[in-house]
């Protein structure tokens, strides 16, 4: 399979990692057209040309492919309606990584099934449930604590631990108040001990072995990540057993891109957590990290175009710069302040609006071990205020 360059890329999804990932789609001279539900999204501001639509309505996709003619399809959330991708698909557009695959982790049933019935891996103990009783019920069998989250939401959104029976109905509130798309149905897994979660960036190519970035560690706060660092400090045997499950399942779903595979690291085991079909937000650490980043694996993948040799550069880390209140009208101050410090690189999103923990930019150092590289980036990020 040959591509001859530029190809015309539809994005779905354009915000922050769409933005990086177009830009190194351009440099290679493709054309993007991304796409989101709300105007000026920040993959919008550097894109060739943009639509504001519904994702999750197969007229409104319909209409956009019909207008474009893509030549390939590139989901970036989770919230679209996946069923009209597989329409595209049977009429001859490649999606990324495949329609199928994209339909099997829009939600977080369907990959955890995937993984753990047919597959055979290890996962969480995990149910479901559609109303408060029925999470009762689930929350009582799993026992406490657990972690309630969503079935579909964006970067771990919805996502509670829950000590006890009387955090029950809070945790159900925040769930279904952060889902998205139709999905009215959480999901209730075993708290895991863990001592560390790793993302593995899984690049699966359409005529060469897969390939594997160097694991990332990452700490998360109400479910959504607040820093990454590479390398993640685990054993060379865990490494590999992470890499052997990503293989199973990511060969299971097919086609090509980078993939983000979390596992919980524990003193005995490595467990399956979740998957992405596309650059993960933990990854955001490769911008630094990495002489290919996980934007331009993504393309180089996906475009069938060789990856000879992924270098890890030393010890980096990735820190989120994050919105205080709601607001239409942003400014960033201390910028300078943050850059002043040597091996350390600021992202700011360009996003048109605020609220209470919006991701807004990343802040990116490297140091002599993990453990200054992460006080580099949170020192970093820290410094710059939204006003």
């Amino acid at each position: 399979m040959s591509i001859k360059l530029p190809q015309k890329l539809m994005l779905l999804g354009s915000g922050e990692l769409g933005k990086e990932f177009t830009i190194a789609a351009q440099r290679l001279g493709n054309y993007v057209i991304a796409v989101d539900r709300y105007p000026n999204a920040p993959a919008m501001q550097v894109a060739d040309c943009f639509e504001v639509i519904s994702m999750l309505s197969g007229d409104d996709l319909e209409a956009i492919v019909a207008k474009h003619q893509p030549d390939l399809i590139i989901p970036e959330i989770e919230a679209i309606r996946t069923e009209k991708l597989m329409e595209f698909e049977q009429r001859g557009i490649t999606v990324i990584p495949t329609a199928a695959a994209t339909n099997y982790t829009m939600n977080r049933d369907r990959i955890r099934e995937l993984a753990h019935e047919e597959l055979g891996i290890r996962t969480a103990k995990y149910g479901y449930a559609v109303s408060l009783e029925e999470l009762i019920a689930v929350s009582d069998e799993i026992g406490f604590p657990n972690v309630v989250k969503p079935v579909m939401s964006s970067s771990g959104k919805g996502q509670s631990v829950v000590q006890n029976k009387s955090e029950v109905e809070k945790a159900w509130n925040y769930a279904i108040a952060n889902s998205r798309g139709d999905s009215q149905k959480v999901i209730v897994e075993e708290f895991i001990n863990f001592e560390i979660e790793i993302t593995l960036l899984t690049i699966k190519q359409w005529n060469a072995p897969t390939i594997f970035c160097s694991p990332i560690g990452h700490r998360q706060e109400r479910g959504d990540y607040q820093e990454s660092w590479q390398p993640a400090e685990i054993s060379q045997a865990q490494i590999l057993k992470a890499q052997e499950i990503a293989i199973k399942v990511t060969d299971a779903l097919g086609g090509a891109g980078i993939f983000g595979v979390e596992f919980f690291i524990t003193k005995d085991e490595v467990i399956f957590s979740e998957l992405s079909p596309r650059p993960h937000d933990t990854g955001m650490v490769t911008l630094i990290s990495q002489n290919l980043n996980e934007f331009e694996l993504h393309l180089r993948a996906i475009l069938n175009l060789p990856i000879p040799h992924i270098e890890q550069l030393g010890a980096s880390a990735s820190a989120v710069i994050l919105a205080s209140e709601k607001s239409d009208s942003i400014t960033f101050v201390g910028v300078a302040d943050a850059l002043s410090e040597k091996d350390v690189d600021i992202r700011l999103f360009g996003k048109p609006s605020a609220h209470p923990y919006r991701r807004m930019g990343v802040a990116l150092a490297k140091g002599v071990n993990v453990k200054e590289a992460r006080e580099k980036a949170t020192k970093a990020a820290n410094k710059i205020q939204i006003i």
